[in-house]
């Protein structure tokens, strides 16, 4: 792991010590600022900047020190990474196995993903399935042949691992030979190892779970897979509506919505979700909806 990503990786963790990171927001400032007022400082390792440092180029007391103590555990940082052998950290610097559509996130794009299992799956290209955790039939009918479907089309389908349309999905893709995806909002080491299956977590392997994990990772799952297909959606509430609408007002990639009448799926095609009834037809043959001058 190169410097600069060891830096990356002291600031935005926290290692499994109780302290504050900083924030996404807080380091693409940080990063920016340096960049601007010294380049050659911001192209070199963030770990050699010094008090000194941050305090001419203008940063507060009290954010220098920050900087500095974060900075100061590179025997913590080591600690950290080599306590689990099967899991390891891909962070954003890594252009060679960071997701580059997780980029579309702007500001919000990780800074770090701790990950389990097949690293090559993080380069592949992906379709996401979503929904309620509560399905009727015809949710869950939907959710497996999108899992199926993924199967069989080469894509690795990527998913929260959630009850309901997550888990349905994803057994089917893996029971035809595919490939999965989890985002998984809390301790990525209660994970066993699974054959054609990568679990990810943002920022850390041992986080707990939240809410605000688990609304982030949805985004995460949108804009990882170029299509994403929604089994169920019962209303304009939950992690489901969250997600979908989220993508649908950022534009992060198409989505489908399974027409089956609800409040959910409405309001998801008001905001631009494209409606389809089983059974599919090949992925190829979905094209993003385009508006006509008469809409």
């Amino acid at each position: 792991m190169r410097g600069a990503e060891e830096g990356l990786l002291l600031l935005c963790c926290k290692l499994g010590q109780p302290v504050k990171p900083l924030t996404p927001a807080e380091y693409r400032q940080m990063e920016a600022y340096v960049a601007a007022k010294t380049p050659t400082c911001a192209q070199g390792d963030p770990g050699r900047i010094t008090p000194q440092q941050l305090a001419a180029l203008g940063f507060s007391e009290e954010m220098s020190r920050r900087v500095v103590s974060l900075l100061d555990r590179p025997r913590v940082l080591h600690d950290y990474l080599s306590a689990y052998k099967d899991i390891a950290a891909v962070t954003r610097l890594d252009e060679a196995r960071f997701p580059q559509r997780l980029r579309r996130l702007g500001g919000d794009c990780p800074a770090v993903l701790f990950c389990k299992g097949d690293l090559s799956l993080l380069r592949a290209r992906c379709i996401a399935a979503v929904g309620s955790r509560m399905l009727f039939a015809r949710g869950r009918k939907f959710a497996q042949e999108i899992g199926r479907i993924a199967a069989g089309e080469g894509f690795t389908l990527v998913s929260g691992n959630a009850a309901g349309a997550d888990t349905a999905a994803q057994e089917a893709c893996l029971n035809a030979g595919g490939r999965v995806i989890c985002f998984v909002p809390d301790e990525l080491t209660q994970y066993a190892a699974r054959e054609n299956v990568l679990y990810c977590s943002t920022n850390g392997y041992d986080l707990p779970f939240s809410a605000a994990r688990a609304l982030y990772r949805n985004q995460l799952i949108h804009a990882l897979g170029e299509k994403v297909f929604v089994a169920q959606c019962p209303g304009t509430s939950g992690g489901t509506w969250a997600g979908t609408s989220y993508n649908l007002r950022h534009g992060l990639s198409d989505v489908y919505v399974l027409s089956d009448g609800s409040d959910g799926a409405n309001a998801l095609c008001e905001l631009g979700a494209i409606p389809v009834e089983e059974p599919l037809p090949p992925l190829s043959d979905l094209l993003s909806y385009q508006l006509s001058i008469f809409d």
